[in-house]
């Protein structure tokens, strides 16, 4: 017998191809799912999870690969993680806190936060015998019922009128009465442009610290001052730069995996000296209302994307409108001439980070699917419930896209006319 290694390069695709419906099983013939996935993050550097899909972590809890591109092939049964298997952390006598000031983008914890969380988590949690906490401080009122889950021993919460809308001397003038009473080691916030670089900066600033901006990985380091270093993106993000970690450091999403095996007090802590509410120079004169059409896809909240299943594309347009939604196109829509190469979602279109996706008639190609994996919620409506786009989805929807929308813009319109009786 020939001592020649044979390879099957289609099993070997297939093996590459996490939403292939043959990819569960290649993978145990293989070896039992132990093959490293690999795609490209949203700031262009590849990320390498080397662990299978959907395992069971060491307290019980379902894990699952969060960018969407690893659950094709997957039953139901095998993606549902168990919602009551945390394991409960109080942390009472901490050594030293680590702060984190999240954006808290309408009210809720984004995916940028909770990563965000968890890398504080991994700073806290380092040393077992002299554990930290992971104190958060929010401004204005949050809608987030599992505050704990995120990863939050503490919380300080300050929802005064002075914080809303943009105020950073007054949310700034907030954190130095928190330095001032709690001294956390570290201060980490999202290097973002909604909020979180700008105070971050600030801050750096009113403390005397060099912050370091960009930060997507740590590593323990007992050489360094505080023992951690760090890697930061710097030259337009074509250059890693290692630093020790200072005490105010602004991350990038993905800068480490969100908590999701403890469920933590999140105590709420009050201030005990009253926060300066000196007059702010900064006026807020309120949101400008801007026309989603002309909304960039890469800055878009909520966008309403149409594919190869839309039949009546001015019903599409007509529900974008109503829904106040910026219009987005999978490729095959583009190519075919009925949006604009612009409104293009995808990898090889514009990567899109909306809070609410809807995907209209879309199949979900590998490429389409990358362009969405930092949305918050994909709603998917497709006559096909086999499709790629169904398994990414949060809610799908099946049926016909058209009478769905119409159903979907008469709903919206009687509750408007409704508001406006009642007013």
């Amino acid at each position: 017998m020939s001592e020649i290694i044979r390879r099957d390069p289609r099993r070997e695709w297939i093996a590459r191809n996490r939403l292939h419906p043959d990819y569960a099983s290649v993978i145990t013939d293989m070896g039992g799912g132990a093959a490293v996935s690999e795609w490209l993050g949203p700031n262009g550097v590849m990320r390498k999870n080397p662990r299978a899909v959907g395992f069971i972590g060491p307290n019980g809890v379902k894990r699952i690969d969060r960018s969407g591109l690893q659950q094709g092939g997957q039953s139901a049964a095998t993606t549902t993680a168990p919602q009551d298997s945390r394991r409960t952390v109080t942390i009472e006598d901490p050594t030293f806190l680590v702060a984190v000031v999240p954006d808290l983008t309408g009210g809720r914890l984004s995916g940028h936060d909770k990563d965000l969380l968890g890398l504080a988590r991994r700073v806290a949690d380092a040393n077992a015998e002299q554990p930290g906490v992971v104190v958060a401080i929010l401004f204005g009122e949050h809608k987030e019922d599992a505050l704990g889950d995120a990863g939050i021993d503490r919380v300080v919460l300050l929802d005064d009128d002075v914080y809303a809308g943009f105020s950073p001397e007054a949310r700034l003038a907030a954190l130095s009465a928190v330095e001032r009473e709690m001294a956390p080691r570290f201060w980490l916030l999202p290097d973002s442009p909604l909020g979180g670089a700008d105070l971050g900066r600030r801050l750096a600033l009113r403390l005397g610290e060099r912050a370091a901006t960009g930060v997507w990985q740590i590593e323990a380091d007992h050489a360094a001052p505080l023992g951690w270093h760090c890697t930061t993106r710097g030259a337009a993000g074509s250059l890693d730069i290692q630093r020790p970690l200072p005490r105010v450091a602004l991350a990038l999403a993905e800068c480490a995996e969100p908590v999701d095996e403890t469920r933590h007090a999140a105590k709420l802590l009050m201030l005990t000296a009253p926060v300066p509410t000196t007059l702010s120079r900064i006026e807020d004169l309120g949101q400008v209302a801007v026309d989603p059409a002309g909304v960039a896809l890469a800055e878009a909240e909520f966008i309403l994307s149409g594919g190869n299943g839309i039949k009546e594309w001015d019903a599409f347009h007509h529900a974008a409108k109503v829904l106040g939604a910026t219009e987005g196109a999978s490729r095959v829509a583009v190519d075919d001439g009925f949006m604009a190469r612009d409104r293009q979602v995808g990898a090889t279109g514009t990567w899109v980070t909306a809070r609410v996706y809807v995907a209209v008639g879309i199949s979900g190609a590998i490429q389409h699917l990358q362009g969405i994996q930092r949305c918050d919620k994909v709603v998917a409506i497709n006559l096909d419930p086999g499709c790629d786009i169904i398994k990414r989805a949060d809610l799908a929807v099946i049926g016909d896209s058209t009478q769905i929308l119409a159903a979907l813009v008469a709903m919206v319109e009687q509750q408007r006319g409704g508001q406006r009786d009642a007013a």
